[in-house]
């Protein structure tokens, strides 16, 4: 017969996400002139005892005086602490029901909040220990159960010494006197739980870090909401990527770390190798090199618009799926080619450098309104567009052309031909994308089509404009003003020299590549990408992946999703099916969408299933990647 397990669970920033007196604090010190510094110093006084560094029962003395709490304000801290279960605990909830007999919480906390809370998923109340408040007449808070274990040093020991559970105890918690649990001898092992904080001398005392609850059922092969830790999922982010991205994907659970530069092909070849999701800007180049060295790869964030620096078709080959930011900084950009035409119209570049070396240069020369001046904008995407609505808004005469045929925006003029688009307008504004076919896309043969004086700009991609070519009609006179935010070649990093023949040439705006870098773009691209990539992680939606087929899924309830990859050949759903038939295993719903290269089925099965199932799937002839999501 297998021993009996017991599972001990902390309640602070265990069972929640914080501290349940540091909330209390919020909202009993609301109306304080000093609310933030006492609440800094209840934060302190947490965190010491936390940290073994003040006796439990002077931090909780100290701590109660500090608060000024009153058993009215109860009633809202509990239904705060309810929104603020850790959110691996609440996607584990049928973990806690199906084990409640065997869950015991034991904490240094107050019963009045712990036992609401922990009963939503499912607890037993007389499976609760913890302490008590005392209250005055009036119902203030004016102390606690001095006479409870759990209000003294060591009380976790104390409590557990008298519960004498019987066979294996496993305690899982944030903090050192949940250490102490297992330094007493009384638990087999010490989970450091950190989804929610993470205290540096715990850590070192633990057996296992727990980054969540997935982790803990993993090691103990047991039923979980997920197929794998999310901690295990290895998260690169590079190129400076927003640090919302960062706490977005890391508070998922992920194990993420970041790099501030680009890597060159060598160097991400070799650190790619156990990452399973990595997060680039416009210089890192994801080669055919890179991803054969990248066998846990299953998703890529570019956090930018373009993706040209992605080897999209291997990518597909390799099931792994690109996401991007195609409307995130659009405005941005709009707005530095609007401000660059006018400082170009003006020819204040010039004026500006003057002024700077002490020169004053008070003249109205080749100074202009931009107001009924042409703008020809080519590339009538996301951001050409935009561009067309702001520049007519402000007084411009508006031209498009584009490969593709697109509605005109406005009073705005479509034109048949590069050529007559070139030909017509005084300012040319380019935003095409980075494929191959652009390189040198506008080259000496369109500038001579252009008007003399013509104004030109590029923030779109270096390679689609022949620098050479711009650089001889700006010295010629031809091109009066250009403003360009890319270049064929860049600095890998800000400590790079910035080399081109476009330096120092007259009313010429020259910028780092940063038409998209404002903090709002950059904190939309931060926010966006991870939540499509977390959303094919969790649900397998490829909803606006560049390279996959799309695929918008409903919400899994009550059953196992598969996701299978495969290439595009006939029969493969047929063979998928054939194989759950005979294990008899009952499809809830289904979903397949293909493009030329892969096919991407999606399966919900019932969740009871053999394990050789999952073998016999991933053995069929052209299956590229196989996961189980639920």
């Amino acid at each position: 017969m297998q021993p009996n397990k017991s599972y001990v669970i902390d309640f602070d920033s265990t069972f929640t996400q914080v501290e349940a007196l540091d909330v209390l604090g919020e909202i009993s010190l609301a109306n304080e002139a000093d609310k933030e510094l006492k609440l800094a110093k209840l934060e302190a006084l947490t965190n010491q005892g936390m940290a073994g560094e003040l006796s439990f029962r002077e931090s909780l003395i100290q701590r109660l005086e500090l608060l000024n709490a009153e058993e009215k304000h109860l009633p809202l801290l509990v239904e705060i602490l309810k929104r603020k279960i850790s959110t691996s605990f609440v996607r584990n909830k049928a973990f806690f029901y199906e084990y409640r007999e065997d869950i015991y919480i034991i904490s240094n906390g107050f019963k009045e909040f712990i036992i609401p809370i922990v009963m939503e998923l499912g607890i037993k109340e007389e499976n609760v220990f913890a302490n008590s408040f005392e209250f005055d007449e009036e119902g203030k808070i004016v102390g606690f159960d001095r006479e409870n274990v759990l209000s003294s040093n060591n009380g976790k020991v104390a409590t557990l010494k008298t519960l004498d559970l019987k066979g294996d105890v496993y305690m899982i918690g944030d903090g050192y006197t949940d250490y102490e649990v297992r330094a007493a001898g009384l638990a087999n092992k010490f989970y450091a739980f950190t989804e929610n904080v993470e205290r540096g001398n715990v850590l070192e005392k633990a057996d296992h870090v727990t980054p969540s609850m997935d982790e803990f059922l993993y090691l103990f092969n047991m039923n979980k909401a997920i197929s794998y830790p999310k901690n295990r999922i290895k998260v690169l982010l590079l190129e400076n990527v927003h640090p919302d991205a960062f706490g977005t994907l890391k508070q998922e659970g992920y194990n993420v770390s970041t790099y501030s530069g680009a890597m060159d092909e060598d160097e991400l070849a070799e650190k790619i190798k156990d990452v399973s999701v990595l997060g680039i800007r416009s210089k890192t180049q994801l080669t055919k090199k890179v991803l054969d060295n990248a066998p846990r790869l299953i998703a890529v964030g570019a956090f930018c618009i373009g993706t040209n620096q992605i080897d999209l078709e291997e990518c597909l080959k390799k099931g792994v799926a690109v996401f991007n930011a195609p409307y995130s900084n659009t405005r941005s950009v709009v707005e530095l080619v609007i401000g660059e035409i006018i400082l170009l119209t003006r020819n204040l570049p010039d004026k500006m450098m003057k002024m700077h070396q002490g020169n004053w240069d008070k003249s109205s020369n080749n100074s202009h309104e931009v107001r009924a001046r042409k703008i020809g904008i080519i590339g009538y995407g996301n951001i050409g567009s935009q561009l067309s609505v702001v520049a007519e808004a402000i007084g411009f005469d508006v031209y498009y052309y584009d490969v593709t045929e697109k509605l005109a925006l406005g009073n705005a003029t479509k034109c048949n031909s590069l050529k007559e688009l070139l030909e017509n307008v005084d300012i040319v504004s380019l935003h095409v994308d980075g494929r191959k076919d652009n390189k040198n896309f506008i080259g000496e043969k369109e500038f001579e089509q252009m008007k003399e004086g013509v104004i030109f700009l590029n923030l779109s991609r270096g390679h689609v404009v022949d620098i050479d070519a711009l650089v001889k009609n700006i010295s010629s006179g031809k091109v009066i003003g250009a403003g360009i935010d890319v270049f064929p070649e860049e600095p890998k990093t800000n400590k790079e020299t910035f080399e081109s023949p476009l330096r120092n040439l007259p009313n010429v705006i020259l910028t780092p590549h940063i038409g998209g870098s404002t903090e709002e773009a950059q904190e939309n691209i931060g926010n966006f990408v991870p939540g499509k990539i977390m959303e094919y992680i969790n649900t397998g939606s490829t909803t606006n992946s560049v390279n996959f087929p799309n695929l918008q899924l409903p919400i899994l309830e009550n059953a196992h999703r598969l996701i299978h990859i495969h290439l595009n050949k006939p029969g493969i759903i047929a063979k998928i099916n054939k194989i759950l038939a005979s294990h008899d295993i009952n499809i809830v719903g289904q979903h397949l969408k293909t493009n030329e290269t892969i096919g991407y089925v999606i399966t919900d099965i019932d969740k009871v299933y053999d394990a050789e199932v999952i073998r016999e799937l991933k053995d069929i002839e052209h299956t590229i990647r196989f996961r189980v999501l639920f």
